[in-house]
């Protein structure tokens, strides 16, 4: 797994996260809003110390159901307390007592009927509360990092998670490439990781230029908060207006088959940062595995981030990021933050 620099200079602090399971809140933001009729039942659960798919094996087990009848947006960890939706298919429209499914761990905010499963993906983004406990450094220099981060935003790195323990999942996906046997849910996480260390590797390279915050000769810019992706297009006064604003980000590949769409500078630095043998396994089985060719903004700005120190000493932290993105890629430019739950 690549070495990341920061963006935003040497840590601020040093601290703890998830010393126990309410330090590390995080709720979904609803992309829409239930139909109101057919025959999944949509439900808003708040759990604690289980992850995703310990949730919906419970709900399944619930409703008497396979767990493919089950839904959810996105995969919430263990280490935390979480609010999220799931669908649950019943044909007949007949649940069973909600009273039944609650208990101290999980319990149900809301339920509404939806007329389809709850696709992946399918949220607004998520909100984070976050505690670190026994933080070490300046007051003042800590406050100065956290409005720096809200105001010019952090790298968008993909987070620890996608690469796995030690972040093997890279080496993996190196030997499922060259031929080893993978079932089909591991062979989804691996492809995953593969991209997600190539974007990083492209990223990085622009942290370390100080680009990734600016425009090269030949970018792709990115629409906030879409997908879409228009360039390349050298940076004009109106584009440099938008980049200031936040409207457009500039983009990283996310790599697969078909033309790499960046050009000049901007393409030549993707390219360099994409040599060598582990890459370019990466990209090959990339491509040979039928992904195509797409664009991540490079770029994250926290929304509605707000702090404050408890009477306790710990710094509570309050933000919210687009779907895909990660709370620990804005800690990391925060400081040295130990995940004491990661080392259990």
């Amino acid at each position: 797994m690549t070495e990341l620099p920061r963006a935003h200079g040497v840590p601020a602090l040093v601290a703890r996260l998830r010393s126990r399971p309410e330090d590390f809140f995080v709720e979904e933001l609803p992309g829409f809003e239930p139909s109101g009729a057919g025959e999944h039942l949509l439900l808003t659960i708040e759990k604690r110390g289980m992850n995703t798919a310990f949730a919906a094996k419970r709900i399944a087990a619930w409703a008497g159901v396979d767990e493919s009848a089950i839904g959810h947006a996105g995969l919430k960890d263990r280490h935390a307390v979480t609010r999220q939706r799931f669908t649950v298919w019943i044909p007949k429209k007949i649940a069973p007592d909600i009273d039944a499914l609650q208990s101290d761990d999980l319990r149900v905010l809301d339920h509404a009927w939806h007329a389809r499963k709850l696709p992946r993906g399918a949220l607004a983004g998520n909100r984070f509360v976050l505690v670190l406990r026994e933080p070490e450094g300046e007051r003042d220099a800590i406050e100065t990092r956290l409005r720096a981060i809200a105001s010019q935003g952090v790298p968008n790195y993909f987070g620890e998670q996608r690469f796995g323990r030690g972040g093997g999942n890279v080496q993996q996906a190196v030997a499922m490439f060259a031929g080893r046997r993978v079932k089909r849910e591991e062979r989804t996480m691996l492809l995953s990781a593969a991209r997600s260390e190539l974007f990083n590797r492209v990223l990085a390279a622009r942290v370390q230029a100080g680009s990734w915050n600016g425009a090269l000769d030949g970018e792709v810019w990115m629409l906030d908060g879409s997908r879409s992706v228009f360039g390349p297009e050298t940076l004009t006064d109106e584009l440099q207006a938008r980049l200031a604003a936040f409207d457009i980000h500039p983009s990283g590949p996310l790599w697969g088959e078909g033309e790499l769409r960046s050009a000049e500078v901007a393409r030549e630095v993707e390219l360099a940062a994409l040599q060598g043998d582990t890459a370019t396994r990466l990209r090959n089985g990339l491509e040979r595995a039928g992904l195509k060719q797409e664009r991540r903004a490079l770029r994250l700005r926290p929304q509605e981030s707000t702090w404050r120190w408890r009477d306790d000493g710990a710094l509570e932290l309050a933000f919210a990021l687009p779907p895909g993105c990660y709370a620990t890629t804005v800690l990391r430019e925060l400081g040295d933050v130990k995940d004491v739950a990661a080392a259990m």
